[in-house]
């Protein structure tokens, strides 16, 4: 109850604050490539049941009908202002959308793609006992992911068996400590990796 009261306020009043950021993202993301402002993609959640993630669009128009992960910081399907919208996490921020309408908390396993989902065995499904979130520790660990994916040889091969499988094991270590006072922790943990780049 203090988890869903907590992601629901600091959604709301995030929503408030960073509206004139949002107002500016918008503006440059129409100036910069045709499309709409806002990406939504289906994702997994909590208990299985899908929902629609928001984001801001990063990507050129159509460019996920191909391969799903995204692999280096220069991807061609990326927009002159996705580049530095993604490197500074600015297409998570309407999440809060997601946050504030409950299919997502501010702190939980990332919520994956149907395709990648299919691919979990028994243990690993557990992750979608708990609402996904916008960040958690497995998000702060990866948080170079585009640029591992981008030198290997096979970086479908390499998400599916190598990180996906270790985001995982860390996602499984959140929920069996999580409390109030951690998800505060990995909110400004979050906070400070951000500001690193």
């Amino acid at each position: 109850m203090l988890k869903r009261l907590f992601d629901f306020v600091s959604s709301l009043i995030g929503l408030v604050l960073l509206s004139p950021v949002f107002l500016v993202i918008a503006i440059w993301i129409k100036i910069d490539s045709e499309g709409p402002v806002f990406y939504r993609q289906p994702r997994v959640g909590k208990d299985g049941r899908d929902f629609s993630i928001f984001k801001f669009r990063s990507m050129r128009r159509g460019a996920d009908k191909g391969r799903l992960i995204t692999v280096g910081g220069r991807d061609a399907r990326v927009t002159g202002a996705g580049y530095y919208i993604r490197k500074y996490k600015f297409d998570e921020l309407p999440q809060l959308i997601n946050v504030l309408t409950g299919d997502m908390s501010l702190v939980g396993p990332r919520p994956e793609v149907r395709k990648y989902v299919n691919l979990y065995n028994e243990r690993q499904m557990k992750v979608l006992s708990v609402k996904p979130g916008i960040t958690d520790l497995a998000s702060i660990k990866y948080r170079n992911e585009n640029e591992l994916l981008e030198h290997a040889d096979d970086p479908e091969k390499m998400y599916t068996e190598i990180i996906m499988p270790d985001k995982l094991e860390y996602n499984l270590r959140y929920i069996d400590k999580q409390s109030f006072l951690y998800d505060i922790k990995l909110i400004l943990l979050t906070f400070r990796e951000v500001l690193k780049r």
